[in-house]
């Protein structure tokens, strides 16, 4: 869901007037607060929050049931370049350990409050998909290693 500006108040509305605040947030579900010194934030009503969280446990269990009954995940696996085009640099058994994967990890979320693994889940494979995309890049890293290569240096 995406938040306009209309949707928005800053962290010092919030201070100074937090009753209309709070009642914007339950005319429109949620608004976004900005700070200048930190992240941003959501107020929400707790309601629309636990049918969000509702909705992403009957998807997620949707999901589980589709890779149940059917173990090769057909269904979802030929969904998936719709959803990622860049899978089509993956080989099919890529493509279905990512949709387990990526299954697995909405589970996670929804039975365990773990968001952040999705992202890691579709990060970690879209790396993957970059590499193989170009075959320049993916002979070479596919290439023997010996020795050790120093310290890394990881940025943000």
């Amino acid at each position: 869901m995406s938040t306009s500006n209309a949707d928005a108040v800053t962290f010092s509305d919030l201070s100074r007037n937090p009753r209309a605040v709070a009642e914007r947030a339950a005319r429109l579900g949620r608004v976004r607060v900005t700070h200048r010194d930190a992240p941003d934030f959501y107020l929400t009503a707790a309601d629309r929050e636990e049918q969000r969280e509702r909705t992403l446990a009957t998807a997620s269990r949707l999901f589980l049931a589709l890779v149940k009954h059917d173990p090769t995940a057909r269904a979802l696996v030929i969904a998936m370049p719709e959803v990622f085009p860049w899978v089509r640099h993956l080989t099919s058994a890529e493509l279905r350990d990512f949709t387990l994967e990526l299954v697995e990890a909405i589970s996670d979320a929804a039975e365990l409050d773990v968001d952040a693994t999705i992202q890691e889940v579709i990060t970690g494979w879209r790396a993957s998909a970059r590499i193989k995309a170009d075959p320049a890049r993916y002979a070479q890293a596919r290439t023997a290693t010996s020795g050790d290569f120093g310290p890394v240096e990881v940025s943000a």
